[in-house]
């Protein structure tokens, strides 16, 4: 039986796949998964059961760059929405099976009425429930204070409307006095909901100490309110004890939290004109401060100008003068350093032939030693020569050859051979005698 190989039988698959699935779909789900890179869009679509919640089914899609930086802008502008996970979208697409990759829809249009459509219907069923459970208008009940002065703000520390909320009530024309105390919570991202039900519980545990809540929120983009449109945070701010003002949003944008709060502003600067009655001389003051800034911008802005025209005169001459000055403390270094590098050559060359004198007179008087122990040894070795000693009138006694060093290598009888200087004589062993010397 003839087997493939993984490529060859992926590559069946792909061809299989172009010739029945050769058209685009119109496909709903649920983004479970997305992520940008390298300016593509990399998508995970689920469909869940719509009673137990639970995924029956799985894709991976891809919407490449050149239609991505098309459709983002679009769907953001119409829904006024960022795509993002647990959003039900409406795309169309197409099949595509990679041998490397595996299988992928390709992402060619999303339907981004199709998605304002699914929000407007969860928001609808937060507010049917929040009625069922009659706490919808709890908030709105509450009859806030004569006298609003305990304020607490929960807001970001760095959001753009938070100083100007506190710049207005600190600092408006009637003199008020309030106190306000901020509980720092996002408001913007995936932590919303629970960074403001933090804030509000951390608030309740003091609640004897304010008279009101504040949720602020200045600027921003629309698509960024979708925090505020939960079931949690709606729950826990139609049933807090305090009066709770909201100044959240745009002038065309409404949350879920506005419609339980109760009383709802459009910004945090509206929030503070309502809290110290005099909304429009405090408008007032702020668009004669920034007119002035403005103006003082625009001052300074001329005056850096002018600055910066005149720096750009004087640069090339700043720059001649600085160039030509490093090119004469380059060449004076370069001087310098050839100096420099001429007289240590020179102080090396003096040290080597320092060095080589005293080799050579080293080497001259050991070989002169040398030669002499060398002269010294052959007259020892002379003087140590068997002829020499023979000379002196020594003799060898031999038998067999071998020189006879003691009387025990001797026998009576034995021939023995004598060496002298000149001459040898034989004679016969008659009697040994031990002669102890």
């Amino acid at each position: 039986m003839k087997s493939l190989t993984l490529y060859e039988l992926n590559g069946i698959v792909r061809e299989v796949l172009e010739l029945s699935l050769d058209n685009s779909y119109w496909v709903e789900a649920e983004l479970s998964e997305l992520r940008e890179h390298g300016g593509h869009c990399y998508m995970e679509l689920v469909q869940k059961d719509e009673n137990t919640n639970t995924p029956i089914a799985k894709a991976s899609a891809r919407c490449w760059r050149t239609i991505w930086m098309l459709l983002k802008p679009r769907f953001e502008r119409v829904a006024m929405q960022r795509l993002s996970p647990g959003m039900k979208v409406l795309m169309k697409v197409s099949a595509q099976f990679h041998e490397q990759y595996g299988f992928s829809w390709i992402v060619s249009d999303i339907d981004p009425t199709y998605t304002m459509g699914d929000m407007a219907r969860k928001r609808q069923e937060i507010i049917n429930k929040l009625k069922a459970e009659g706490v919808f208008d709890l908030n709105r009940e509450l009859r806030l204070p004569m006298l609003t002065q305990r304020i607490a703000v929960v807001s970001s520390k760095t959001a753009a409307g938070y100083g100007d909320f506190v710049d207005q009530l600190q600092n408006n024309k009637q003199g008020l006095k309030f106190h306000l105390e901020l509980f720092a919570a996002s408001m913007q991202g995936e932590q919303v909901e629970q960074s403001v039900i933090a804030a509000l519980n951390a608030i309740y545990e003091r609640k004897e100490e304010f008279d009101c809540v504040v949720i602020i929120r200045g600027g921003g983009a629309t698509s960024d309110l979708s925090g505020f449109d939960t079931l949690m945070l709606a729950e826990n701010v139609a049933n807090f004890p305090l009066p709770v003002i909201t100044g959240i949003g745009h002038e065309r944008d409404e949350s879920i939290l506005d419609l339980v709060a109760n009383t709802r502003m459009k910004t945090p600067t509206a929030v503070a004109a309502f809290l110290i009655d005099r909304m429009m001389n405090l408008c007032d003051r702020i668009d004669t401060m920034e007119q002035t800034i403005v103006a003082c911008v625009e001052r300074r802005l001329q005056m850096e100008t002018m600055r910066i025209e005149r720096m750009t005169v004087a640069i090339p001459h700043i720059f001649s003068s600085i160039r030509e000055k490093q090119e004469r403390r380059l060449d004076t270094m370069y001087s310098a350093a050839l100096t420099s590098a001429k007289m240590m050559l020179k102080d090396r060359n003096d040290t080597l032939e320092q060095w080589h004198g005293r080799l050579v007179a080293a080497i001259d008087r050991r070989m002169e030693k040398e030669t002499h122990r060398i002269e010294m040894m052959d007259k020892h070795i002379e003087l140590s020569s068997p002829e020499r000693i023979l000379q002196r009138g020594y003799s060898i006694t031999m038998k067999d050859g071998h020189a006879v060093t003691s009387y025990e290598q001797l026998a009576e009888g034995d021939t023995i051979e004598t060496v002298f200087a000149k001459g040898t004589v034989r004679s016969v062993v008659e009697k040994k005698q031990y002669s102890k010397r």
